[in-house]
């Protein structure tokens, strides 16, 4: 074991072999200590950075910020921290991690500790750098995962619309809202006719692929503010706020041309297929949105029994 005369090279022995940044500033900003980890991550040694100012020597250094922060140590004569999600680094560090973890530099949280002499007055600052890389990594992978099982649970997962709970909640919205402000209101039930058929013949496959393609459709055909969902199997639903009924039968019979005149390619055919499309208007004698909802549903299997491939508007 090494033997250590002093205290004095004991602690310097410590410094310059942690795994995390240690460097000294005096009130001009100038270096006085500068350990191995900085040495080797910036690539000047201790004996080209002691002496220089933290700034002129490293001119890229967001120096307004920092010199803010070293600053208030000297007046406050108290600690002061920044972590990677204030601000992901101080110094551009490249780091070891896969650059799969998504981050270009290597994340840093920054202790500032006053060093105060027998008065009790701050001398220096001593900067504590940490690697927080790791934590950013994990931290932003949980992120990503909250937001995809939050995005799975209000879209249906085979045509990327609103799956059937989130449409109808935002149906209740909007009805509320025309409620209270008296905006008009429409809403489309439409469903895919002879669906059964299509999967008989062209199997689940080939009904997948009609459905993917007519929610292609319904998005190129809907504003913004328009809200389409999957409500169940080959049916879907689409609010449109805003829009009264002679609005909601132009698109809606546009939204049927577009079906009509869109064979499905699958394997080495295309799948033709048609749509019938039941309308309602907000009015307020309606109850609720479920029976704005059954309405449309009266008016789709009028479209039905009218022949199919047509628009239908409740009366």
């Amino acid at each position: 074991m090494t033997h250590f005369d002093a205290s004095k090279e004991l602690l310097e022995f410590i410094v310059d072999r942690v795994t995390i940044g240690v460097f000294i500033l005096n009130k001009n900003h100038e270096i006085m200590l500068w350990n191995s980890f900085m040495a080797s991550n910036t690539g000047k040694s201790a004996e080209e950075a002691v002496g220089q100012n933290l700034f002129q020597c490293f001119p890229d250094l967001p120096e307004r910020w920092f010199a803010r922060k070293v600053n208030s140590v000297f007046m406050l004569k108290n600690f002061a921290f920044t972590s990677w999600e204030q601000r992901t680094y101080l110094f551009p560090f490249r780091h070891n991690r896969p650059v799969t973890g998504g981050m270009d530099y290597m994340c840093q949280d920054i202790t500032l500790m006053p060093i105060k002499d027998a008065d009790g007055e701050v001398e220096n600052v001593c900067v504590l750098l940490f690697d927080s890389t790791d934590t950013a990594i994990y931290r932003t992978m949980h992120q990503a995962a909250m937001q995809k099982l939050e995005v799975a649970s209000r879209v249906d997962g085979l045509t990327q619309l609103f799956n059937r709970a989130h449409w109808q909640s935002r149906l209740v919205e909007e009805f509320s809202r025309a409620c209270r402000y008296k905006h008009p209101l429409s809403l489309l039930l439409f469903d895919l006719d002879h669906f059964k058929a299509i999967n008989d013949k062209y199997g689940h496959l080939g009904g997948d692929a009609v459905l993917v393609r007519v929610a292609e459709l319904v998005r190129d055909s809907l504003r913004d503010s328009d809200v389409a969902g999957r409500y169940g199997g080959e049916e879907f639903g689409i609010i449109l706020p805003d829009t009264d009924a002679g609005g909601a039968m132009v698109v809606a019979e546009r939204l049927r041309q577009s079906i009509e005149t869109s064979p499905v390619p699958f394997e080495d055919t295309h799948i033709h297929i048609s749509a019938s499309i039941g309308v309602v208007e907000f009015f307020l004698d309606l109850r609720d949105a479920e029976e704005m909802i059954a309405k449309a549903d009266d008016a789709l299997y009028k479209a039905k029994e009218g022949g199919r491939n047509r628009v239908v508007r409740s009366s």
